[in-house]
């Protein structure tokens, strides 16, 4: 089958690598792609949000199946468009794709189907938001309705940064019209685990455990980014907490879209949060996490291309999910000064160490070639490099290891992803 992936990141090189290694796959495009995507698929300049040209390319070239990536295309009918031109589409269509395009629907559809979450309020009107503030309990979050990069999220601990926060979100627009609603509720406490999942409308089938590391800087400190490092499983997640989460959050949450006419095929990703009152729901999103999905899929023994396929036939209850029983860390090499300023067109060095070395796995975010052909930064999040070993310890000092093998002028990482086993 010929495949066209939409999107240019981390998680797209790692779907890209993982269906390149299906039988069923012949050819794979990847609209727009970046240096280290090209290595498996043709990159072809369509962007992501370009849907009349993506179907137009699927028509000419008789692509089989399109592997919607990106939250914003989701959002905006990505799947919808191609499924209008009786084409084959993964991802859930935007009617469902609102489960992370929207955080007041979520928080009111968890709500409405009794799915444990953090207590929460939202809001149109700033003073109204404000005017709550002043007798809520500190710290509070505040979120932003739409969808906002991963960063849309303040954690506020006094009374002065929640006001500040209703300002930056609603006033000053930090985040466009993504803050025209938002979303204040009880900051929860515990551990936070990221669990990814295929769904086909009715079954859901659960992948294994992971834990981002959000901030930028070491210790959790810094701003909020799109993710800084990854490890998987979660030592945390333990059966009991999955028995609770299939009974309590899994299921119910595709049983709630379905209620709702919204019928969810593609993956899900929830956000969680080990509370001293059990597992609650964070936030869900409505598809592969990044860098989730660069520890995750490096460690699932299934063929792809035939899980979307069943996704979208509906026939994911004939499917049984495999994991390597072993672990995976990845380590996001990034530009000096993300998620803010940096600068970019520095060349990348080492990657052709890789190359041979099983077991370790580097996926470009980004990434881009210059005009000699040599690959040069070309983003926030440069590289996402990962290691697998038989356990998180092991695992986690490969990926240090192989973090040392890539060079390029403003490379900055986190010196401390997965400090958290270490308490496991």
């Amino acid at each position: 089958m010929k495949i066209l992936i939409i999107g240019g990141g981390g998680r797209e090189h790692a779907i890209t690598w993982k269906l390149a290694k299906s039988p069923k796959v012949e050819k794979i495009y990847c609209a727009p792609g970046n240096a280290g995507i090209a290595e498996v698929a043709e990159c072809i300049n369509i962007g992501v949000m370009e849907f009349d040209k993506q179907v137009s390319f699927a028509k000419e070239h008789g692509i089989d199946l399109t592997v919607v990536a990106p939250d914003d295309p989701l959002a905006a009918g990505a799947v919808d468009a191609f499924e209008a031109a009786g084409l084959r589409a993964f991802g859930p269509r935007a009617n469902a794709a609102i489960l992370e395009g929207s955080k007041a629907f979520s928080k009111d559809l968890m709500k409405k189907y009794n799915i444990p979450t953090a207590a929460y309020e939202t809001f149109t009107d700033p003073d109204k938001a404000i005017q709550y503030l002043e007798t809520a309990k500190m710290p509070i979050v505040l979120k932003a309705d739409g969808l906002a990069l991963g960063k849309g999220v303040l954690i506020c601990n006094s009374l002065k940064e929640a006001k500040d926060g209703v300002r930056t979100l609603m006033l000053d627009k930090q985040f466009g019209s993504a803050g025209d609603e938002i979303v204040i509720e009880e900051f929860m406490t515990g551990r936070e685990v990221s669990v990814l999942s295929f769904v086909d409308g009715k079954t859901i089938k659960i992948m294994t455990s992971a834990q981002d590391h959000k901030r930028a800087k070491d210790g959790d400190k810094g701003l909020n980014t799109g993710g800084m490092g990854t490890f998987s499983p979660s030592p945390f997640y333990t059966p009991e907490v999955d028995a609770f989460c299939r009974e309590r959050i899994y299921q119910p949450t595709v049983d709630a879209m379905r209620a709702e006419g919204r019928e969810f095929k593609g993956i899900i990703f929830f956000g969680l949060m080990l509370t001293a009152d059990g597992p609650k729901v964070l936030e869900y999103n409505a598809r592969f996490g990044d860098p989730e999905t660069q520890v995750v899929l490096p460690r699932m023994k299934n063929d792809l291309a035939e899980l979307f396929e069943a996704c979208i036939d509906g026939t994911l209850d004939q499917t049984e999910l495999e994991f390597e029983d072993n672990a995976a860390v990845c380590v996001v090499l990034a530009s000096e000064g993300y998620p803010e300023h940096y600068e970019k067109g520095y060349p990348v060095s080492g990657l052709e160490k890789f190359k041979d070395a099983d077991g370790y796995y580097v996926f470009h975010a980004g990434t881009k070639f210059d005009e000699k052909g040599q690959v040069v930064t070309n983003g926030g999040r440069v590289l996402g490099v990962t290691a697998v070993g038989k356990d998180l310890k092991k695992a986690r000092v490969n990926a240090y290891q192989a973090a040392e093998w890539v060079e390029f002028g403003n490379k900055y990482m986190r010196n401390d992803i997965g400090y958290a086993i270490d308490e496991a």
